[in-house]
Parts: C-alpha cells; structure tokens; sequence
C-alpha cells in the first residue's frame, strides 16, 4: 500500500495532466512511481524525465546505464526500481544471469563493467572521498573522464527514484524479479 497520495493518470490536470500524457504517449501506461513524482511535483518528474533524456544521449551504453541503475537500485534495497530496471536491463540486453550477479553485488565476467559496478558501487556505499585506485581502475577500462561524470549523473537520478519508492513503498507495476 502506498503512503503517497497519487493521482490516477486520468485524474491529473494541468503540468501534471500534460507530463502523464507525454508519459504515457511514450511507454504506454505511467509508472507508479512517475504518478507519484508528478502528482506531488510535477517540475520535479519533469526535471528527473529531462536527466533522463540527458542520459540517453550520453556516451554511455544501455546496458551500462541499466547495470548503474541495477547495482544503486540492489544497495539502496529498492524493490520497486530493481524490478523496473530488471526488466530495462534485459532490453538493453543484459543477460538475467548478469543482472542476478549486480543484483548481488558480484562480477559479472566482465573486466570493464565489472570495473564501473565496483565505481558506483564504491561511490554510493562510502561516506569519504573515493579512492584514487578505484578512479584509477575505471578509466583504465577504457572509461572516459566525461564517462565518470555520466555514470555520477546516472547514480545520481536513481538515488531519487529510489528514495521516493522506498519512502512511498510504491506498488509494483513491473514483473516482480526471480
């Protein structure tokens, strides 16, 4: 049960009403967890959508993008954005084996991702400044410095997503993950 009040999309009027209606142009239907951000604060779904598009057109891949959003989703205990970014994941071709392993925190087999998934790991779990060996490790992947300040941007629009779904405990309207 949700603790947010939240508009059914069809209820909303005004910024909110026209942001649901571009939402839902686009996916489908609005997510749970868009309906909540926008009923509350409809500048604010725009800002978070507009961080999306920025995003999307980074330099960074899908999948990549999605294994970010996966590993902050895994550590902040977010039920809600691991299930939708499960499912995005597997679009942007991630395989369900590789999910499970961010997921839980392990390698994937892969030295480069598995070098970013110890950077955002890193970045969200420590308090301090990151260590330079773990910058270090990042960009001799093949990382670039504007890729670091990307995948920052990327953790830094899930945190959101993930901070409103676990104080709202918002309703899961993506498959539940295995």
């Amino acid at each position: 049960m949700t603790r947010l009040t939240t508009l059914k999309p069809g209820e909303a009027t005004g910024e909110a009403a026209a942001i649901f209606g571009q939402i839902k142009a686009a996916l489908g239907k609005v997510p749970n967890a868009y309906a909540t951000i926008g009923t509350h604060s409809p500048q604010g779904l725009s800002a978070m959508l507009n961080v999306d598009a920025v995003i999307s057109a980074s330099s960074l891949e899908a999948a990549d993008v999605e294994a970010i959003r996966l590993a902050v989703s895994a550590l902040s205990g977010c039920d809600y954005c691991l299930a939708a970014h499960t499912m995005l994941g597997k679009m942007a071709g991630l395989t369900p084996d590789i999910m499970k392993n961010i997921r839980a925190g392990k390698a994937v087999g892969d030295t480069r991702r598995d070098a970013l998934l110890a950077f955002v790991r890193m970045v969200v779990a420590s308090r301090d400044t990151v260590p330079a060996n773990v910058l270090e490790a990042l960009l001799a992947a093949g990382y670039s410095e504007r890729q670091v300040i990307e995948i920052l941007l990327v953790i830094t629009s899930i945190t959101f997503t993930n901070l409103v779904n676990r104080v709202n405990d918002t309703a899961l309207d993506f498959p539940k993950i295995d």
